[in-house]
């Protein structure tokens, strides 16, 4: 299929159709509720992914500032340990522009994670607190 967008000069120009877009998901809670064990499931996969293709393979949703709160999502699923930094590549969403590449944290081993990071934020906060 082609869209059809005349030109100024009377001649018309075949591109492709506009992507459609994905369904966005007006309440934030809402999308994370949505989005969430897609992401625990490539993550127990042991293989690396990243935000982008399994949003594209599991076709899901946006969340309401997709601009923005894509970017959230990891930091949520580190701080629950479910995953962690694995490297950086390319993004076919962002024209290849540079991206986290992450990987699953072993499932017996995601609590202990989780309280680690849970522990170093407390500490970064206090010494914060204590250097004002």
């Amino acid at each position: 299929m082609t869209h059809i967008q005349p030109a100024f000069d009377g001649t018309e120009l075949a591109a492709s159709a506009p992507a459609k877009s994905r369904r966005i998901v007006d309440d934030y809670e809402a999308w994370v509720t949505e989005v969430w064990d897609a992401f625990v499931e490539a993550a127990d996969t042991g293989l690396p992914f990243t935000v982008d293709s399994v949003a594209r393979t599991k076709k899901l949703p946006d969340p309401p500032v997709a601009k923005t709160q894509w970017g959230s999502l990891p930091a949520q699923l580190l701080n629950a340990g479910i995953i962690r930094h694995h490297g950086y590549g390319g993004s076919a969403r962002a024209n290849q522009s540079l991206v986290h590449i992450w990987i699953g944290v072993p499932a017996d081993q995601r609590e202990a994670v989780a309280q680690r990071r849970r522990d170093e934020r407390a500490e970064a906060r206090a010494a914060r607190k204590a250097a004002a």
